[in-house]
């Protein structure tokens, strides 16, 4: 039963995932979209609006339910608390909480209110694949991970995604 219940848990993780990475890039489309003329501006912000709410509501949602489901049956029969979970459920905490902090600019743009700029929703889309390489590697090696490496890891991998962001902002004022 416990394979069959980590099987589900991972899809459902998989499916959240999916949603909490294109969740950003449709904020920063119509955040974008507010230098634009009318009444393209408008057009573009309704529809991608429209996309916003099935994606979050009819995928997003349900999978991060889903997922807290299956994880806390999972983590019941696994039957103990390994530190290395006491670690990812830290991490899975932090998630959550970027969750909520996606719901709150999801409801400021349902009301045509875009608080914050194309380039810092891009950081801010960032942070979700942090996390999923700190649950991912803790899960994958568990035990045999040193902590001075993984966080050496974590850092690196952090300062790369802010490096390729601030090249991706060069490029794009360039071509501009």
């Amino acid at each position: 039963m416990y394979l069959y219940v980590k099987a589900i848990h991972i899809i459902f993780m998989v499916t959240w995932f999916a949603g909490l990475f294109y969740m950003p890039r449709l904020f920063i489309y119509q955040a974008e979209a507010e230098a634009k003329e009318e009444p393209a501006k408008s057009a573009v912000q309704d529809q991608l609006g429209i996309m916003a709410k099935r994606l979050w509501y009819g995928i997003t949602w349900p999978s991060a339910v889903l997922t807290l489901i299956f994880g806390t049956w999972m983590g019941l029969l696994y039957g103990s608390v390994p530190e290395w979970l006491l670690i990812k459920l830290f991490f899975v905490a932090g998630l959550y909480a970027y969750h909520f902090s996606l719901q709150y600019i999801f409801d400021k743009h349902k009301n045509k209110i875009y608080p914050f700029s194309a380039q810092k929703l891009r950081l801010w889309n960032e942070i979700a694949t942090i996390f999923l390489v700190a649950i991912v590697m803790l899960v994958s090696v568990k035990q045999s991970l040193s902590f001075v490496w993984a966080l050496l890891v974590l850092v690196l991998f952090i300062l790369l995604l802010l490096s390729a962001i601030r090249i991706y902002k060069i490029i794009r004022e360039r071509k501009n």
